[in-house]
């Protein structure tokens, strides 16, 4: 079958939307680290959209940081691929036509970091997931010996972190006599704009005490909210796009119609009219920011460790579960006092929508892969809300079991006995506890809550904590994820 690309853009059905603008006059001006399948279904369509509302230079130039795949995959295509939208009533699909070119940092990091140097680069976002920023998640600080900070220090020139490539790029800018660009964190960590900032700042201070302060006193580093559930695509969906496209599209991105955007609408050298369809450009993000860290992604994570404890492939599976689906009312009904509602949003309401955008059908968002690198995400999204209900001495019931669900995950054997894959950071430091220890709840869990980097120093000592998740463990080691969810009512 013939490949998608701009030579045969024109032979697409008429059903499926395409680019209304002129490709061949886009240029570049947004270098994107860490071109994976929820940028292109994000800020990629966002952009899509922008230029069609309103054409300027806002072409994308992608950069994978670690492996060739999205280059090989896209390169052939010209760079352009298929969202696929699962709507209940229904696939909707739409060829994005905003990624211009993809870079491999590994291949060449001096090319990269020319074009984030280039002065028609005015954005540079990045989606390159929580592990992907060299710091410690439950202080936000950078990792100065972390081994890809060690290397980036010590060759200024071919960094491999994006910390480093973002660093070297403002370098260069500087001294070029070029002001910066604006670096647009993506992903999902807590004042994710704040984090960046402070992580560029330390590791610019490490190279140059002169670059930092230029940074400091010149750079925009703007707070986001991102959301749209993004499942990762199966060889199935290529297969389906390819029937209903007529051509073979090897970079399909599947996602659901639902998509939200907010952004601090602070910006060094301008930005694509992303307000124009339908982002939210304010003045502070993080009430949008931390409702859905917290409600959404806090949420995911507890269900997927459950849902995949108890043989459930896909969220959809798990929430439609009247047993799960009961559990996400209670695990909400323990966040919502601690989240400050955005102004406009009833946070009942939004619990509901959530519900129902986890329970879409079409969509197939694997729990397996929700639950992939977890030591990263709890801090972040179920430790910072315990600490809040323990100090308010409310219940935290299901946010323990969802702790515990992960510690039950983590050991790498799910309730048939069967071997789980665990894709986490400390998966090595997982698999000798839990061999050490095996099915001893009170043994593990202390063991689990004694990595600092994950839980603190104050967690351990909370006895209310330690026991409900031990408790919670243990019942499900004996019972079952299903039984001790369903056991909390």
């Amino acid at each position: 079958m013939t490949r998608l690309s701009s030579a045969t853009l024109a032979s697409l059905p008429a059903a499926v939307r395409r680019p209304s603008y002129d490709r061949s006059k886009l240029q570049p001006g947004i270098v994107h680290l860490g071109l994976g399948a929820f940028t292109r279904a994000h800020l990629c369509e966002f952009t899509d959209d922008a230029l069609e509302r309103e054409f300027g230079d806002w072409g994308i130039v992608g950069a994978s940081l670690q492996r060739p795949d999205q280059r090989d995959r896209l390169k052939p295509q010209d760079g352009l691929y298929t969202f696929l939208k699962r709507a209940p009533a229904g696939p909707e699909l739409r060829v994005i036509g905003s990624v211009l070119d993809v870079l491999v940092a590994p291949e060449n990091p001096q090319a990269l970091v020319a074009k984030l140097a280039a002065p028609e680069t005015k954005i540079v976002s990045l989606t390159v997931t929580e592990k992907g920023y060299c710091h410690d998640p439950a202080t936000g600080k950078l990792k100065a010996d972390h081994p890809d900070i060690v290397h980036d220090l010590a060759n200024p020139d071919a960094p491999r972190s994006a910390v480093g490539l973002i660093v070297a790029g403002l370098s260069a800018r500087n001294a070029a006599g070029l002001g910066p660009f604006t670096a647009l964190c993506c992903d999902n960590l807590p004042s994710n704009g704040h984090i960046l900032a402070g992580l560029i700042r330390d590791f610019a201070a490490l190279r140059d005490d002169k670059l930092a302060a230029w940074i400091e006193a010149n750079g925009a580093f703007p707070s986001t909210m991102v959301d749209r559930i993004v499942p990762a695509t199966t060889e199935a969906d290529i297969a389906e796009v390819a029937g209903l496209l007529g051509l073979d599209d090897a970079a399909p991105v599947i996602g659901e119609p639902f998509r939200q955007w907010a952004v601090e609408d602070v910006f060094a050298a301008g930005r694509p009219r992303w307000d124009a369809v339908g982002a939210q450009m304010v003045t502070e993000v993080a009430p949008f920011e931390f409702m859905k860290l917290r409600m959404l992604n806090g949420a995911h994570s507890s269900l997927a460790y459950l849902g995949y404890l108890a043989g459930h492939e896909t969220v959809a599976e798990a929430s439609r579960d009247p047993v799960f689906a009961r559990f996400l009312q209670g695990l909400w009904s323990e966040i919502i006092p601690t989240v400050p509602a955005p102004q406009g949003v009833d946070l009942k309401t939004y619990a509901g929508d959530l519900l129902a955008r986890f329970q879409n059908p079409a969509i197939r968002h694997r729990t397996w892969q929700i639950a992939m690198d977890g030591s990263q995400k709890l801090p972040q999204r179920l430790l910072g809300t315990i600490r809040e209900r323990l100090k308010a001495g409310a219940p935290i019931d299901h946010l323990a079991l969802g702790v515990a669900a992960w510690m039950s995950y983590v050991t790498g054997t799910d309730e048939t006995g069967a071997e789980i894959d665990v894709r986490d950071p400390l998966a090595g430091e997982f698999a000798i506890r839990a061999k050490a220890l095996g099915r001893d709840a009170v043994a593990l869990s202390t063991a689990l809550f004694g990595i600092g980097a994950i839980f603190g120093e104050d967690l351990p000592r909370e006895e209310r904590f330690t026991q409900a998740v031990a408790g919670h463990l243990d019942s499900l080691f004996q019972k079952g994820a299903k039984a001790t969810a369903a056991a909390l009512g």
